[in-house]
Protein backbone atom coordinates (compact mmCIF):
# COMPACT_ATOMS: atom_id res chain seq x y z
CA UNK A 1 0.00 0.00 0.00
CA UNK A 2 3.01 2.32 0.60
CA UNK A 3 4.53 1.87 -2.58
CA UNK A 4 1.23 2.04 -4.06
CA UNK A 5 0.68 5.53 -2.65
CA UNK A 6 3.99 6.89 -3.61
CA UNK A 7 3.42 5.65 -7.23
CA UNK A 8 -0.30 7.73 -7.14
CA UNK A 9 1.98 10.81 -5.43
CA UNK A 10 4.92 10.56 -8.37
CA UNK A 11 2.06 10.25 -11.26
CA UNK A 12 -0.28 12.95 -9.59
CA UNK A 13 2.42 15.75 -8.78
CA UNK A 14 5.42 15.04 -11.70
CA UNK A 15 3.90 12.85 -14.77
CA UNK A 16 0.44 14.56 -14.04
CA UNK A 17 2.12 18.12 -13.45
CA UNK A 18 0.01 20.76 -15.37
CA UNK A 19 3.52 22.24 -16.53
CA UNK A 20 4.59 18.76 -17.20
CA UNK A 21 1.72 17.02 -19.08
CA UNK A 22 2.73 18.25 -22.67
CA UNK A 23 6.08 16.59 -22.71
CA UNK A 24 5.66 13.33 -20.76
CA UNK A 25 2.33 12.80 -23.12
CA UNK A 26 4.55 13.29 -26.35
CA UNK A 27 7.16 10.56 -24.53
CA UNK A 28 3.89 8.35 -24.10
CA UNK A 29 2.88 8.88 -27.16
CA UNK A 30 6.20 7.80 -28.49
CA UNK A 31 6.03 4.92 -26.31
CA UNK A 32 3.08 3.56 -27.80
CA UNK A 33 3.89 3.93 -31.42
CA UNK A 34 6.87 1.43 -29.76
CA UNK A 35 4.95 -1.16 -28.10
CA UNK A 36 2.22 -1.15 -31.20
CA UNK A 37 4.85 -1.32 -34.06
CA UNK A 38 7.02 -4.19 -31.68
CA UNK A 39 3.79 -6.08 -31.01
CA UNK A 40 2.51 -5.52 -34.25
CA UNK A 41 6.25 -7.60 -35.47
CA UNK A 42 6.19 -10.32 -33.40
CA UNK A 43 2.10 -11.13 -33.45
CA UNK A 44 2.11 -10.97 -37.52
CA UNK A 45 5.41 -13.00 -37.84
CA UNK A 46 3.96 -15.88 -35.86
CA UNK A 47 0.15 -15.83 -36.97
CA UNK A 48 0.21 -14.63 -40.51
CA UNK A 49 1.93 -16.73 -43.31
CA UNK A 50 1.49 -13.77 -45.67
CA UNK A 51 3.88 -11.92 -43.71
CA UNK A 52 7.08 -14.03 -43.71
CA UNK A 53 6.99 -13.33 -47.65
CA UNK A 54 7.30 -9.51 -47.94
CA UNK A 55 10.52 -7.76 -48.74
CA UNK A 56 12.29 -5.68 -45.42
CA UNK A 57 10.62 -2.37 -46.68
CA UNK A 58 6.97 -4.29 -47.03
CA UNK A 59 7.42 -5.29 -43.36
CA UNK A 60 8.68 -2.02 -41.94
CA UNK A 61 5.10 -0.13 -43.75
CA UNK A 62 3.16 -3.01 -42.31
CA UNK A 63 4.15 -2.39 -38.89
CA UNK A 64 4.17 1.30 -39.68
CA UNK A 65 0.58 0.96 -40.53
CA UNK A 66 -0.49 -1.03 -38.01
CA UNK A 67 0.68 2.01 -35.25
CA UNK A 68 -0.90 4.09 -37.08
CA UNK A 69 -3.96 2.49 -36.81
CA UNK A 70 -3.57 2.02 -33.21
CA UNK A 71 -2.94 6.26 -33.25
CA UNK A 72 -6.05 6.82 -35.16
CA UNK A 73 -8.43 4.81 -33.05
CA UNK A 74 -6.85 5.89 -30.21
CA UNK A 75 -6.95 9.67 -31.28
CA UNK A 76 -10.77 9.15 -32.93
CA UNK A 77 -12.61 8.08 -29.66
CA UNK A 78 -10.88 10.75 -27.32
CA UNK A 79 -12.05 13.87 -30.50
CA UNK A 80 -15.44 12.24 -30.99
CA UNK A 81 -16.38 12.04 -26.89
CA UNK A 82 -14.81 15.79 -26.60
CA UNK A 83 -16.35 17.56 -29.14
CA UNK A 84 -19.41 16.04 -29.66
CA UNK A 85 -20.28 13.39 -26.77
CA UNK A 86 -18.46 16.11 -23.83
CA UNK A 87 -20.04 19.71 -23.07
CA UNK A 88 -16.50 21.15 -22.87
CA UNK A 89 -16.78 22.57 -25.83
CA UNK A 90 -20.53 23.01 -25.84
CA UNK A 91 -21.44 27.44 -26.67
CA UNK A 92 -23.58 26.78 -23.13
CA UNK A 93 -20.15 26.82 -20.96
CA UNK A 94 -18.97 30.71 -20.39
CA UNK A 95 -15.92 31.96 -21.87
CA UNK A 96 -14.61 31.41 -25.40
CA UNK A 97 -14.54 28.02 -26.28
CA UNK A 98 -11.14 28.38 -28.35
CA UNK A 99 -9.37 28.92 -25.60
CA UNK A 100 -10.52 26.34 -23.32
CA UNK A 101 -8.24 23.24 -22.42
CA UNK A 102 -8.23 20.40 -19.75
CA UNK A 103 -5.37 18.18 -18.57
CA UNK A 104 -7.05 15.30 -20.88
CA UNK A 105 -7.14 17.09 -23.77
CA UNK A 106 -3.71 18.46 -23.66
CA UNK A 107 -2.74 15.02 -23.07
CA UNK A 108 -4.74 13.40 -25.07
CA UNK A 109 -3.11 15.99 -27.95
CA UNK A 110 0.67 14.76 -26.77
CA UNK A 111 -0.43 11.40 -27.30
CA UNK A 112 -0.88 12.65 -30.97
CA UNK A 113 2.02 14.88 -31.34
CA UNK A 114 4.49 11.69 -30.02
CA UNK A 115 2.78 9.40 -33.18
CA UNK A 116 3.00 11.90 -35.55
CA UNK A 117 7.14 12.80 -34.92
CA UNK A 118 7.35 8.67 -34.58
CA UNK A 119 5.99 8.66 -37.95
CA UNK A 120 7.77 11.52 -39.86
CA UNK A 121 10.84 10.38 -38.24
CA UNK A 122 10.32 6.81 -39.56
CA UNK A 123 9.15 8.65 -43.34
CA UNK A 124 12.39 10.48 -43.25
CA UNK A 125 14.62 7.80 -42.51
CA UNK A 126 13.16 5.62 -45.23
CA UNK A 127 12.00 8.17 -47.45
CA UNK A 128 9.82 7.43 -49.96
CA UNK A 129 8.86 4.30 -48.94
CA UNK A 130 6.80 5.20 -46.69
CA UNK A 131 5.70 8.39 -48.01
CA UNK A 132 6.52 10.64 -50.41
CA UNK A 133 6.42 14.44 -50.03
CA UNK A 134 2.36 15.10 -49.77
CA UNK A 135 2.32 12.99 -46.87
CA UNK A 136 5.64 14.64 -45.18
CA UNK A 137 3.78 18.07 -45.64
CA UNK A 138 0.37 16.32 -44.01
CA UNK A 139 2.33 14.97 -41.25
CA UNK A 140 4.19 18.69 -40.72
CA UNK A 141 0.71 20.52 -40.77
CA UNK A 142 -0.80 18.35 -38.25
CA UNK A 143 2.43 18.28 -35.92
CA UNK A 144 2.18 21.89 -36.26
CA UNK A 145 -1.05 22.26 -35.40
CA UNK A 146 -1.28 19.73 -32.11
CA UNK A 147 1.53 21.25 -30.59
CA UNK A 148 0.73 24.82 -30.82
CA UNK A 149 -2.97 23.47 -29.59
CA UNK A 150 -1.25 21.39 -26.77
CA UNK A 151 1.46 24.17 -25.75
CA UNK A 152 -0.54 26.80 -25.18
CA UNK A 153 -4.55 25.47 -25.04
CA UNK A 154 -5.77 27.57 -27.73
CA UNK A 155 -7.75 26.09 -30.58
CA UNK A 156 -8.51 22.71 -29.48
CA UNK A 157 -11.46 22.58 -30.54
CA UNK A 158 -10.80 22.50 -33.71
CA UNK A 159 -7.33 20.55 -33.56
CA UNK A 160 -9.98 18.13 -32.23
CA UNK A 161 -12.22 18.20 -35.13
CA UNK A 162 -9.55 18.05 -37.77
CA UNK A 163 -8.27 15.07 -35.85
CA UNK A 164 -11.54 13.33 -36.46
CA UNK A 165 -10.29 12.31 -40.07
CA UNK A 166 -7.96 9.83 -38.66
CA UNK A 167 -11.54 8.06 -38.54
CA UNK A 168 -10.59 6.96 -42.08
CA UNK A 169 -7.02 5.66 -41.66
CA UNK A 170 -7.63 2.04 -40.88
CA UNK A 171 -9.41 1.90 -43.58
CA UNK A 172 -6.82 3.05 -45.91
CA UNK A 173 -4.31 0.71 -44.36
CA UNK A 174 -6.77 -1.91 -44.56
CA UNK A 175 -6.61 -1.51 -48.13
CA UNK A 176 -2.90 -1.55 -48.33
CA UNK A 177 -3.34 -5.03 -46.26
CA UNK A 178 -5.41 -6.48 -48.56
CA UNK A 179 -3.53 -5.38 -51.78
CA UNK A 180 -0.02 -7.00 -50.52
CA UNK A 181 -1.73 -10.18 -49.56
CA UNK A 182 -3.29 -10.37 -53.18
CA UNK A 183 -6.39 -10.11 -52.08
CA UNK A 184 -7.34 -7.21 -54.26
CA UNK A 185 -10.25 -8.91 -56.18
CA UNK A 186 -11.98 -10.29 -52.94
CA UNK A 187 -14.93 -8.94 -51.78
CA UNK A 188 -13.48 -7.82 -48.16
CA UNK A 189 -11.26 -5.30 -50.76
CA UNK A 190 -14.60 -3.98 -52.55
CA UNK A 191 -16.85 -3.64 -49.19
CA UNK A 192 -13.89 -1.78 -47.48
CA UNK A 193 -13.46 0.40 -50.51
CA UNK A 194 -16.81 1.59 -50.04
CA UNK A 195 -16.66 1.94 -46.07
CA UNK A 196 -13.09 4.14 -46.56
CA UNK A 197 -15.41 6.41 -49.30
CA UNK A 198 -18.27 7.06 -46.92
CA UNK A 199 -16.13 7.64 -43.91
CA UNK A 200 -13.59 9.87 -46.52
CA UNK A 201 -17.07 12.26 -47.29
CA UNK A 202 -18.13 12.69 -43.77
CA UNK A 203 -14.99 12.86 -41.82
CA UNK A 204 -12.54 14.78 -44.14
CA UNK A 205 -14.80 16.83 -46.13
CA UNK A 206 -18.34 17.52 -44.59
CA UNK A 207 -16.97 17.68 -41.22
CA UNK A 208 -14.78 20.14 -42.54
CA UNK A 209 -16.91 22.09 -43.86
CA UNK A 210 -18.96 22.15 -40.08
CA UNK A 211 -15.68 23.11 -39.14
CA UNK A 212 -15.40 26.44 -41.13
CA UNK A 213 -19.13 26.99 -41.05
CA UNK A 214 -17.91 27.26 -36.61
CA UNK A 215 -14.99 29.25 -37.09
CA UNK A 216 -17.31 31.87 -38.88
CA UNK A 217 -20.27 32.22 -36.12
CA UNK A 218 -16.97 31.92 -33.46
CA UNK A 219 -15.22 34.81 -35.66
CA UNK A 220 -14.96 36.90 -32.79
CA UNK A 221 -13.50 34.30 -30.42
CA UNK A 222 -10.73 32.62 -32.78
CA UNK A 223 -9.65 36.83 -32.78
CA UNK A 224 -8.53 36.38 -29.26
CA UNK A 225 -5.96 33.55 -29.78
CA UNK A 226 -2.53 34.88 -30.49
CA UNK A 227 -1.52 35.36 -34.12
CA UNK A 228 0.11 32.56 -35.03
CA UNK A 229 -2.85 30.56 -33.62
CA UNK A 230 -5.30 32.50 -35.75
CA UNK A 231 -3.42 32.04 -39.07
CA UNK A 232 -2.85 28.20 -38.09
CA UNK A 233 -6.52 27.89 -36.87
CA UNK A 234 -7.18 29.37 -40.33
CA UNK A 235 -4.41 28.27 -42.47
CA UNK A 236 -3.82 24.23 -41.47
CA UNK A 237 -7.57 23.01 -42.28
CA UNK A 238 -7.69 24.79 -45.14
CA UNK A 239 -4.58 23.67 -46.50
CA UNK A 240 -5.55 19.74 -45.08
CA UNK A 241 -8.94 20.02 -47.26
CA UNK A 242 -7.37 20.86 -49.94
CA UNK A 243 -5.43 17.94 -50.04
CA UNK A 244 -8.29 16.25 -48.84
CA UNK A 245 -10.25 16.96 -52.10
CA UNK A 246 -7.60 15.92 -53.82
CA UNK A 247 -7.57 12.41 -52.65
CA UNK A 248 -11.16 11.90 -52.10
CA UNK A 249 -10.86 12.47 -56.06
CA UNK A 250 -8.37 9.35 -56.04
CA UNK A 251 -10.76 7.42 -53.57
CA UNK A 252 -13.57 7.72 -56.19
CA UNK A 253 -11.89 7.11 -59.19
CA UNK A 254 -10.41 3.68 -58.04
CA UNK A 255 -13.58 3.16 -56.59
CA UNK A 256 -15.39 3.31 -59.99
CA UNK A 257 -12.41 1.02 -61.90
CA UNK A 258 -13.35 -1.30 -58.86
CA UNK A 259 -17.13 -1.34 -59.48
CA UNK A 260 -16.76 -1.29 -63.26
CA UNK A 261 -14.34 -4.25 -63.27
CA UNK A 262 -17.65 -5.96 -60.82
CA UNK A 263 -20.14 -5.51 -63.53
Amino acid sequence: MKSYSQTEVLVKDYLLADAIIPYTSVLCGIFMCKVAYDLSQLVSSVNLKSYASLTKIQRIEWNNRVMSSAHAIFITIMSLYLVFFSDFFSDQIEGPVTLRSSNMSTFSLGISAGYFLTDLAMMFWSYPCLGGLEYVLHHSLSLCAIAYAMLTGEGQLYTYMVLISETTTPGINMRWFLDTTGMKRSGAYLINGVLMFFAWLVARILLFIYLFYHIYLHFDEVLLMHAFGYCLALAVPSMLFIMNMMWFLKILKGLKKILAKRQ
